[in-house]
């Protein structure tokens, strides 16, 4: 007979309750800030915050892969909220920066990202907020 601690409950494993609060948060995050995805949304702040950066170092900065990273930077290039340029020391590199009309959205959205982040962790009571991104921060 197996050990009912050892039972596998999907409902009870933390990928799938990551994933489900992951979801609840892009629902939250598309309704509240339509015109731009999450990845698109955390390259702009980035840069904002970096000034510049090449593509792989905003990669690097932002959690994502090399591909994930050109079609992001692509997207916000076609909105004209990134400009790129080549490394003065290094033609082989682009540098990256926010157009002014990109600072003006980050700017104009980050209010609103604050406010998607409240929403998301609006079921926890504010010790428990403080305790689940200092486990989140953990893990990562």
């Amino acid at each position: 007979m197996p050990d009912p601690d050892q039972t596998y409950l999907l409902d009870r494993q933390v990928g799938y309750l990551m994933r489900r609060a992951n979801q609840r948060h892009l629902a939250l995050f598309a309704q509240g800030i339509p015109e731009l995805t999450p990845t698109q949304f955390a390259a702009l702040a980035r840069l904002c915050q970096s000034g510049q950066a090449s593509q792989n170092a905003l990669g690097r900065a932002t959690s994502m892969d090399a591909a994930t990273i050109k079609g992001v930077i692509d997207r916000l290039r076609r909105k004209g909220y990134v400009a790129a340029t080549p490394d003065p020391g290094d033609n082989r590199r682009i540098l990256l920066e926010p157009t002014p009309e990109g600072r003006a959205a980050f700017d104009r959205l980050a209010p609103l990202a604050h406010g998607i982040t409240a929403a998301t962790l609006a079921p926890l009571s504010p010790a428990e907020r403080k305790a689940f991104l200092d486990l989140l921060e953990r893990l990562c």
